[in-house]
């Protein structure tokens, strides 16, 4: 079998966007690449071609840019790509590369698969649904199964979201010396101003991420005034890593509705910062929003409290914070379900699974006159 995963956007500081959409496809294709002939084909300054471990990595330049969007680009050298390879799997349904991809697939007798994290731009499925153009659906979450309209599809099915496991792991030599930590993009409706407001003056608190909303960073800074607050705006693995080891919990806030009465429909579709914490052993708290409550257990792993309530909030965090034994035997709880249900190679099983189910099925190629509803961009 020889698979190609289709990304319009590479994982790299300088070629492409470090979001969570093209993390995902990158770390995907690198661990399936050690059981199967693995290339990922992406867009970029450089057209080059080369190998990081086992997989191959395909980088197309020069391309069109349809509706001047770099989230977006489209060129013909996908042809060859896709002529080579026995499944493909592209990431990100609503763009014009995964139309044509999947057509071109469909024509030729490959397989075709789909994973949507998101986004989007102009393309044939603004005006027909191409869903059934795909030989199935590969959901990050139940959440997102269901918000983008798969939920009674039988081609549809969840594989989850991954965490290197390996690489995102406790150290029992680091000390638990930090407190309260968020890591993910300051925008409303992550709700970092709720937790601020919700934090007692004795309890620390690390917040990782770039400044995308100067107005927003600016409220944050005023919430944090007499607390025991440290903001970080650029971070490295390595220091990332240690952070969240040290850190006593994890905590991502989001909101369908922010402070400033904007709404989304998706603020999460999985919440990679809370799967990276747990995997360090570190409880997690979230809000019960979106796909977050399908990788944080309740009283197990964490706690689940409603949307900008603050009094809830408080009450986790002093818990985790002040209260040792349960902290540590909810981040060991939390660690344990990271490797057996999101580590990497575990998402792989699945996906190849789904490969070789639908490999003997055949959908008919027919577009719906009526376009399939195309959320809003979620936040990885």
């Amino acid at each position: 079998m020889r698979v190609l995963h289709v990304v319009p956007t590479l994982f790299d500081e300088k070629e492409g966007i470090l979001g969570g959409a093209e993390r995902y496809a990158w770390e995907l294709a690198r661990t399936m690449a050690a059981r199967v002939d693995t290339t990922l084909l992406s867009f970029g300054l450089r057209d080059r071609e080369e190998h990081v471990g086992p997989l191959r990595v395909r980088v197309l330049a020069n391309s069109w840019k349809v509706r001047g969007s770099q989230f977006n680009p489209f060129s013909l050298g996908v042809v060859p790509e896709l002529l080579r390879a026995d499944v493909v799997h592209c990431h990100q349904q609503h763009v014009l590369v995964s139309s044509v991809s999947a057509l071109l697939c469909r024509l030729t007798g490959r397989k075709v698969f789909s994973t949507d994290l998101g986004g989007g731009g102009w393309d044939i499925s603004s005006y027909v649904s191409t869903d059934r153009w795909y030989h199935g659906h590969l959901h990050i979450s139940e959440f997102s199964k269901r918000i983008f309209g798969h939920a009674n599809l039988a081609r549809a099915r969840v594989i989850f979201s991954g965490v290197d496991t390996d690489k995102f792991s406790p150290l029992p030599a680091v000390a638990r010396t930090g407190g309260v930590l968020f890591v993910g993009r300051l925008l409303p409706h992550k709700g970092v101003d709720r937790v601020l407001e919700a934090l007692p003056p004795d309890l620390p608190m690390d917040i990782v991420g770039r400044p995308y909303a100067p107005v927003y960073v600016k409220l944050l800074h005023q919430l944090a005034s007499g607390k025991q607050v440290t903001f970080h705006h650029d971070f490295d693995d390595a220091r990332l890593l240690d952070i969240y080891r040290r850190a006593r919990c994890i905590v991502l806030p989001s909101l369908y509705k922010d402070r400033y009465g904007n709404e989304t429909n998706i603020p999460e579709l999985m919440g990679q910062s809370l799967l990276e914490g747990m995997s360090c052993g570190v409880p997690a708290i979230c809000t019960d929003v979106a796909a977050m409550p399908e990788s944080v257990v309740n009283g197990v792993t964490g706690f689940v409290v409603p949307p900008g309530d603050v009094d809830a909030m408080r009450r986790a965090l002093v818990e985790l914070c002040r209260n040792d034994a349960r902290a540590t035997a909810m981040g060991a709880a939390g660690r344990k379900r990271m490797v057996e249900h999101f580590g990497w190679p575990a998402v792989v099983q699945r996906c190849l699974e789904a490969y070789e189910e639908k490999a003997t099925t055949t959908v008919p190629l027919q577009a719906q006159s009526r376009p399939e509803a195309k959320p809003g961009t979620p936040s990885a």
